[in-house]
Parts: structure tokens; C-alpha cells; sequence
């Protein structure tokens, strides 16, 4: 990736962050575009160059982090085994990687208790339903290239991938549950998958 390239990525980044930690902490309704644009240092204008709303610009954050698990994924290597290969992109791109650990870590109560508010916003919960579907192709693309098979005639890449994002859609959400104990995302996130790859078997 040129330099360029890379500038628009970590613009769109540092606004697809600065959309979710303001609506978290205040709300969606008081959370205008400016808001937005002035936390992450750019103007509306360029906020309007990226993303056509809020709602959208949290999604991207969701969907960004599953395109670099699909590159992550592509670059393991050829004999590892599959689902070996998945959790270490999984984890390593979604709550480990350097694009996640820049940021600081949040009170967990009050976190969990604003992205539950704000994931009942319809708006944003359309916007992630997309997003989610998007992801779940870029997935199921690099799975294909990893087991020789086609994403368009063969179930089993797609299976894949929506196991994949099912297992972090659960463990995201047991995270942020009241009852869910001291557990971190990364050690909920490995044991939901690790359950997927062995077949979920019965308690």
C-alpha cells in the first residue's frame, strides 16, 4: 500500500473510531457529523468524502477489521491448519492487532453499556447488516483460496465465514453482557471459536 493509500486508511479509520467512541459515550442523537470530524482531526467535508453518515462510519469499523482478517488469513501459511488460522487472524485483527491496542482501553461497564445502546439504534443496526454481509464475502473468498474450493458454486467457504463472524457476533455480545464475569474479548472470542471448529459439541 503507497503512502496515499495509507493516509486515506487511517483517515477513514480514525473517524470510523471517533463515530463509535463519541455515540458510546453520549449517545446517537447527540452526536453531530462536526463532532465526529473535529475528534478525528479533519473537517465535515472530508467526514462526507468517506462515509455518507454516522451510522455508516460505525459499520466501517466492523467491516474494516474483517477485510484484514481475510489479508491476515491469506497470508498464514498454506499448511497451517484452517481454523488454527482463522483464530490467529480473528484474534490478532479484531481485539490484538496495533490498529485496535492504539487506542486506550475503555471502562468496560460503561462501554459495554453504550454499544448496547447504540447497536438498538435501527439506523446503525441497517448499516451493520451490510456491512456484516460484506464481510462475510471478503471471508469467504480468502477460505476458497485456502481449501481450493469456489465461493459461488461450493456452501463451504460461505459456511465458514458465517461461522466465523456468528462467533464473534457471540462473543461481542457475552462481552458486553452484565453476567458475563471478568472474561476478556480475546479469551471469549477464542473459545467461541474454538467451539465452531470442533463442532460445537454439547456441554
Amino acid at each position: 500500500m503507497g503512502l496515499r493509500e495509507r493516509k486515506k486508511q487511517e483517515t477513514r479509520s480514525a473517524l470510523s473510531w471517533a463515530a463509535v467512541r463519541l455515540i458510546v459515550e453520549r449517545g446517537y442523537d447527540k452526536v453531530l457529523v462536526e463532532d465526529i470530524a473535529t475528534e478525528a482531526g479533519v473537517s465535515p467535508r472530508t467526514f462526507n468524502n468517506y462515509y455518507s453518515s454516522k451510522a455508516e462510519a460505525v459499520a466501517a469499523r466492523h467491516l474494516d477489521r474483517f477485510r484484514r482478517v481475510a489479508d491476515d488469513l491469506r497470508a498464514r501459511p498454506a499448511q497451517e491448519p484452517l481454523w488454527q488460522a482463522i483464530t490467529h487472524a480473528v484474534v490478532t485483527q479484531t481485539v490484538a492487532g496495533p490498529e485496535v491496542t492504539a487506542h486506550p482501553a475503555p471502562d468496560r461497564e460503561e462501554w459495554a453499556a453504550g454499544l448496547r445502546l447504540m447497536l438498538t439504534v435501527p439506523a446503525i443496526q441497517a448499516e451493520m447488516l451490510r456491512a456484516a454481509a460484506i464481510a462475510e464475502e471478503s471471508i469467504a473468498a480468502a477460505v476458497a483460496e485456502r481449501t481450493g474450493t469456489d465461493p459461488d458454486a461450493d456452501m463451504y467457504p460461505r459456511l465458514v465465514a458465517g461461522a466465523v463472524t456468528a462467533a464473534f457476533n457471540v462473543a461481542s455480545q457475552q462481552f458486553s453482557r452484565k453476567s458475563a464475569g471478568t472474561a476478556g474479548i480475546r479469551d471469549l472470542l477464542i473459545d467461541a471459536l474454538r467451539q465452531v471448529a470442533t463442532g460445537l459439541p454439547p456441554p
